[in-house]
C-alpha cells in the first residue's frame, strides 16, 4: 500500500471516530503557543533587550513589527506554493523554523542579525497559522470539527494567559536570552511530539486547488481582510509598547500583572465565543472593535491610575478573542 492510500485510510478512520484526538490536537495547541510567544515576548521584555542590544526601546519595537511582516509577505505565496506538500512535513517545517530562530535571537549580539532572525519567525508563524484549522478540522469527523479547531487554537489564549506573564517574569529573573532558548528547548520536544501524535495527510490534488484571484475576488474576502489586518495592525502597537506605556505611569515593574489581566480576560472571551458565534458572529465582530476602542480611551486618560489601566487591560482581553 503506497503512502497516499495509507494516509487517505487514516484520515477516513479519524474522520469516523466520535472521539477527539487529544493527544495530536494538544500538539497543535502547544504549536500556537510557542507561536504567540516568540511573537509577543519582545514586548514584554523590551527594556532588557534594548539594553543589551545598545539600542532604544522603539527600536526592539522593530522586533514585533518585522515578525509581523514577515507573517503578512509569506503566509499567502507560502501557503499557495505549498498546497501539494504532505501536511505532516509542513507542520515540522514551519515548527521547526521557530527552533532556529529562537536559538539565534539567543545568541545573537547584533541587532541586524536579530532584525533577521525575527522577520524569519514571522515567515514559520504565517505557515504555521495557515496549517492549523484546517489540519485540526482534517483529525475529525464532520461533527466534531468546531471543537476541534478550539482545542487545536487554544494555544494562544494559554499563551496570552500565562504564558508571556510567565515568560516576562523569567526573563527578568534570569535574562532573556535565556528565556529564548529555553523555548527553543520546548520547540525541539515538540517535534518530537507532533511526530508521535499527529497523523500526516496529503496535500491538495492539483484540480482542488484554488488560484489567489479566485480567492480575492470572492464576496466577502476583501473586506474581511481589511478590518482583519486594521485590527491585528492596532492590536500588536499596543502589545509592543505596552512595557514602555506601563513604565511612564510608573507602573514597570507591573508588566507581568497587566499582560496576565490582558490574558485570563482573553480566556473569558474565547468561552463565551464559544457560546455565541455560531447566532452572534457580526454582532461579536462590532463588539470587539468597539471594546477596543473602549480598552484604548481608557488606558490612554487612565493617567497613573492603576485600577484604570487593569480595566482597559481587561477589555482590551476581551475585544482581541471577540475578534
Amino acid at each position: 500500500m503506497d503512502d497516499s492510500m495509507t494516509s487517505e485510510t487514516t484520515e477516513c478512520n479519524l474522520s469516523t471516530s466520535e472521539r477527539l484526538p487529544l493527544a495530536g490536537l494538544l500538539a497543535l495547541a502547544t504549536s500556537g503557543f510557542i507561536t504567540i510567544l516568540t511573537e509577543a515576548l519582545p514586548a514584554g521584555l523590551l527594556p532588557q533587550m534594548g539594553s543589551s542590544l545598545n539600542v532604544s526601546d522603539a527600536m526592539v519595537g522593530q522586533l514585533v513589527t518585522l515578525y509581523a511582516v514577515g507573517s503578512l509577505v509569506a503566509a499567502i505565496p507560502l501557503t499557495s506554493a505549498t498546497q501539494g506538500w504532505r501536511r505532516r512535513r509542513l507542520l515540522l517545517l514551519a515548527i521547526g523554523g521557530f527552533a532556529v530562530v529562537n536559538t539565534v535571537t539567543a545568541v545573537s549580539t547584533s541587532y541586524i542579525l536579530t532584525l533577521v532572525a525575527r522577520f524569519l519567525a514571522g515567515v514559520s508563524a504565517g505557515l504555521l497559522w495557515a496549517l492549523l484549522a484546517g489540519y485540526a478540522s482534517r483529525m475529525v469527523a464532520p461533527a466534531l470539527q468546531g471543537r476541534a479547531i478550539a482545542v487545536a487554537m487554544v494555544g494562544t489564549p494559554l499563551a496570552l494567559s500565562f504564558g508571556i506573564p510567565l515568560g516576562t517574569l523569567l526573563g527578568t529573573v534570569v535574562g532573556w536570552r535565556y528565556t529564548f532558548g529555553i523555548m527553543t528547548v520546548l520547540t525541539v520536544g515538540l517535534l518530537g511530539w507532533v511526530v508521535a501524535a499527529v497523523p500526516d495527510f496529503p496535500g491538495q490534488g492539483q484540480g482542488r486547488r484554488l488560484t489567489l484571484r479566485h480567492v480575492f475576488l470572492m464576496p466577502g474576502v476583501r473586506t474581511i481582510l481589511s478590518v482583519t489586518l486594521l485590527f491585528v495592525l492596532a492590536h500588536n502597537i499596543l502589545y509592543t509598547y505596552i512595557a514602555p506605556f506601563l513604565l511612564q505611569v510608573g507602573m514597570g515593574g507591573r508588566v507581568d500583572m497587566v499582560l496576565l489581566v490582558f490574558g485570563l480576560t482573553a480566556l473569558v472571551g474565547i468561552w463565551l465565543i464559544g457560546a455565541l458565534i455560531d447566532h452572534w458572529l457580526r454582532a461579536l465582530v462590532l463588539a470587539s472593535i468597539a471594546l477596543f476602542v473602549i480598552a484604548g480611551c481608557t488606558l490612554g486618560f487612565a493617567g497613573t491610575s492603576p485600577i484604570a489601566i487593569y480595566i482597559g487591560a481587561g477589555l482590551w482581553g476581551l475585544a482581541v478573542d471577540f475578534h
